[in-house]
């Protein structure tokens, strides 16, 4: 933090800044604040006992062991402490007086707000579309949201044991791939005939479900789940209508559902997320949302949307602090996010529609290769997979009309396109 940000301390009683959430949007909001020379209070209320952390690792680097907890923390726990941010871990925020401006908290005094930043982040999705599935709360059962949820997996980690992962999704394929790695015998259950279908297409998902069978892990595509149980001799069964799976744990992968109870019983809109403007106001000026819970309305791409990704939590943390300065800045750039899964890593930009027209670059047996997608000749998204320092190109020819062939053709630099 600047030093003129610091020369200067709150007055008693000042209102300043009450932020909500514990994770990666939350962090980069009250450092951007410090940062940009914010001198009111500041309030950061997080539910877990952990210093704020970012999430990816959860399902790969920290899983598989090779990144600490403390790694895991954008600033350590002495920055908060040093720039005067009042960093309440283990506490929950029960309710919103949007009248009053004020936080009621789980065994503590109300705390005002001037501005409040809800970052609540997302749950694990319990069960099918309408209801709980049978058997989601038996021990073994797991999710993965947190880091004591990786801490309790990753002791399950043991090689010759079991491990049935229902839905393939990011989390499940990322958790299937550190498992089979730490020689853990993996089976993934999914409808879909294909992993990452709804995210990514069915020419990636092929490519992603080719990767994980060749590596050992049981792939159990359209195939359905009516519940888990338990065995007094098989351990976990999960239930299938082709017959029951052993497992020694499991893992439910199947969606991830906005933590939206404060701002629906505080009367803020809510749709697929809390609704914000293009400065992550929303419909109260005085309560910003970002991150996973965010449904903002995107500049550059003209519509609302909500995205679940650790670029966009920086992003979006970084925008909330220049809105509540005062800065003319906006929620203007495109979605990105990656993975890492064996010996496969991937990078996306743009925002991809299921009807798209799909051009692949390079040779998808080889694994190194990039997949663009157009619509009505313009191109939407681009990923690169394991071809690397060519993203920041393929994201500076979203929205340009560029021929199939000239994609296609290796010859080109992506650069020069």
């Amino acid at each position: 933090m600047s030093e003129s940000a610091m020369t200067e301390p709150a007055a008693q009683g000042e209102l300043g800044t009450v932020v909500i959430g514990g994770g990666l949007a939350a962090a980069h909001c009250v450092h951007s604040l410090r940062e940009g020379g914010y001198t009111k209070p500041i309030t950061l209320i997080a539910s877990e006992n952990e210093v704020p952390y970012e999430r990816p690792p959860l399902s790969k680097e920290f899983l598989q062991g090779n990144k600490q907890a403390q790694e895991l923390e954008p600033f350590a726990a002495d920055w908060y402490a040093d720039t005067d941010v009042d960093l309440r871990l283990g506490v929950t925020a029960e309710s919103i007086d949007t009248a009053a401006k004020a936080v009621s908290l789980g065994g503590s005094a109300p705390v005002g707000y001037e501005n409040l930043v809800i970052a609540t982040g997302c749950r694990s999705r319990l069960g099918g579309r309408n209801a709980n599935m049978a058997g989601w709360d038996l021990p073994g059962v797991y999710t993965l949201r947190s880091l004591e949820d990786s801490k309790k997996i990753k002791e399950q980690l043991v090689s010759g044991k079991r491990l049935v992962i229902i839905g393939a999704g990011w989390i499940g394929m990322e958790v299937a791939a550190s498992a089979r790695t730490a020689g853990v015998e993996v089976t993934v259950i999914t409808p879909d005939q294909v992993p990452l279908a709804t995210a990514m297409g069915t020419e990636f998902g092929a490519h992603v479900a080719q990767l994980h069978i060749a590596n050992g892990v049981q792939c159990r595509f359209g195939t359905a789940v009516s519940g888990i149980a338990s065995d007094p001799e098989k351990g976990l069964v999960v239930q299938t209508p082709t017959g029951d799976i052993p497992a020694d744990f499991v893992l439910l992968a199947i969606g991830a559902v906005p933590n939206n109870e404060l701002a629906v019983a505080a009367g803020l809109e809510v749709g697929t997320g809390v609704v914000v403007d293009e400065y992550l106001r929303s419909s109260d000026s005085n309560i910003l949302a970002i991150g996973d819970i965010a449904e903002a309305y995107n500049t550059t791409l003209g519509r609302a949307m909500r995205v679940e990704h650790w670029d966009n939590a920086i992003r979006q943390g970084k925008l909330a602090a220049a809105t509540i300065l005062g800065r003319d800045e906006s929620y203007d750039w495109l979605p990105y996010f990656f993975t890492d899964q064996f010996d496969l890593g991937m990078e996306y930009v743009g925002d991809r529609g299921a009807d798209d027209d799909v051009v692949v670059r390079g040779d998808m047996a080889a694994g190194e290769f990039v997949i663009f997608w157009l619509r009505q000749g313009v191109v939407t998204a681009a990923m690169n997979v394991n071809i690397w320092d060519v993203n920041d190109h393929l994201r500076s020819m979203i929205g340009k009309n560029i021929p199939v062939s000239t994609l296609q053709d290796t010859g080109n630099d992506l650069m020069t396109l």
